[in-house]
């Protein structure tokens, strides 16, 4: 990594239409500091869709959906990964870069989804229900995914659901997308009762709200959303496939039911399009912030490490799913 980075005072472009000019002073000492501490560590950052703008597009070197990131992750040559998103992902970019330097900017980068479910009710859910293959949501700790059959994301879990040729599975532990994706396929799908605190406090009178208010809007719906809410949207998709419908179709004006940084991350590759915002924030996502970024790269902050036994049975399971 020896190619010489953009200052902060060049970045500003970037993101002036979803950053005041009044607000970026604040972000540019933390930004020129990342961008040379990236170059004197050989470290690149990985950012979820939800990261705030002035990360996502000012310091990040590689962005996207968990899917995305997953897929890079196991790419990168860098020596240093900072995961600018929650633990569970940083786990993941941990299991496929195990003999790499993986920082979480913030221990307290959860997600209600990964809390929702543990090891032992993985196991408990084997017994009962005896030779049903285990698909497992990335959102998962790696406990979890270390007795699962195979993992998947928004974006592929109808894919992965098919790729098993079986009749029946079960999908842990978001009941809203396993649900949604019981209504595309012939596959009896098992469900969880797990749920994310953002996507579940969408409804369907929302949207009728919106497009009461917003006349012609297109309504996007991440499948974390309750199938009644994706039911009343004109597309469902993960953010990634969000993100692409909004570069394909063009739609004069849209809104993405999903967490609310990811309007402002689209926006940004979209000035034409008009983006109604409604906020529902994720306050994990939140905890990472610039200056945390700055501190995980400065001090070796919060350096994500796993048991190498349970590391080996959870690799499985992702690389399962990258390999579909």
């Amino acid at each position: 990594m020896t190619a010489a980075l953009p200052s902060a005072a060049h970045l500003y472009e970037r993101v002036r239409m979803v950053i005041p000019p009044i607000e970026w002073p604040a972000f540019v000492d933390d930004i020129d500091a990342i961008l040379a501490l990236k170059r004197e560590r050989n470290a690149v950052i990985l950012a979820h869709n939800y990261q705030t703008p002035e990360i996502f597009h000012c310091v990040a070197d590689i962005v996207g959906d968990s899917l995305a990131l997953a897929r890079k992750a196991a790419e990168t040559e860098a020596d240093v990964i900072v995961l600018a998103g929650v633990h569970f992902m940083a786990e993941t970019a941990k299991l496929l870069n195990p003999d790499k330097t993986v920082l979480i900017p913030d221990l307290d980068a959860g997600c209600s989804l990964a809390d929702s479910i543990t090891a032992d009710d993985v196991r408990l859910m084997r017994q009962r229900y005896p030779g049903v293959p285990i698909v497992t949501y990335v959102n998962t700790s790696a406990a979890v995914k270390a007795e699962s059959d195979i993992c998947c994301t928004s974006g592929n879990a109808k894919a992965i659901v098919e790729s098993l040729g079986v009749p029946r599975v079960i999908m842990l532990p978001d009941e809203y997308l396993a649900k949604n994706v019981a209504a595309e396929t012939d596959v009896e799908i098992l469900a969880w009762k797990g749920h994310c605190e953002v996507h579940e406090r969408f409804s369907p009178a929302d949207i009728r709200e919106l497009r009461e208010a917003h006349p012609g809007v297109t309504v996007l719906a991440h499948p974390e959303c309750p199938p009644d809410v994706v039911a009343e949207a004109d597309f469902s998709g993960s953010t990634a496939a969000m993100s692409d419908y909004v570069a394909r179709k063009k739609p004069a004006r849209v809104v993405l039911m999903t967490e609310c940084s990811m309007s402002d991350n689209v926006a940004v590759e979209h000035p034409e399009v008009d983006f109604i915002r409604p906020c529902n924030l994720c306050p994990h996502m939140k905890r990472i912030t610039l200056a945390s970024i700055r501190a995980a790269l400065e001090e070796n902050q919060h350096e994500v490490q796993i048991d190498p036994w349970l590391a080996g049975r959870a690799r499985r399971a992702v690389e399962r799913m990258l390999a579909i």
